[in-house]
């Protein structure tokens, strides 16, 4: 679940072609989630995600948990709810 959005200042050295050193910043968007599947919180860089899956329509989970194991579950969960079987002829604007 996405919590916040958090904008990040850093500030760096460099040095001149001459010597002298000067300092200039750069601004990094941090993007904080609760992980869906053990729900610890965990930062993520907002450039390194996609812009699409950056809302709660989407699960998001940790570095330290299986996604591809929590995505299986979530679609048994949801056969389970629906309590329909795989090979149902419902049109899927019924459902």
């Amino acid at each position: 679940m996405l919590v916040e959005e958090i904008r990040v200042k850093n500030s760096y050295t460099r040095e001149s072609k001459l010597g002298k050193e000067h300092v200039y910043t750069r601004f990094k968007t941090v993007l904080r989630f609760i992980c869906d599947c053990c729900e610890k919180e965990f930062f993520r860089d907002r450039g390194n995600m996609d812009p699409n899956r950056i809302n709660n329509n989407y699960y998001h989970v940790c570095g330290n948990c299986d996604a591809k194991r929590f995505a299986q579950e979530k679609g048994v969960d949801k056969r389970r709810i629906w309590n329909i079987g795989v090979n149902t002829d419902i049109p899927i604007n019924k459902l």
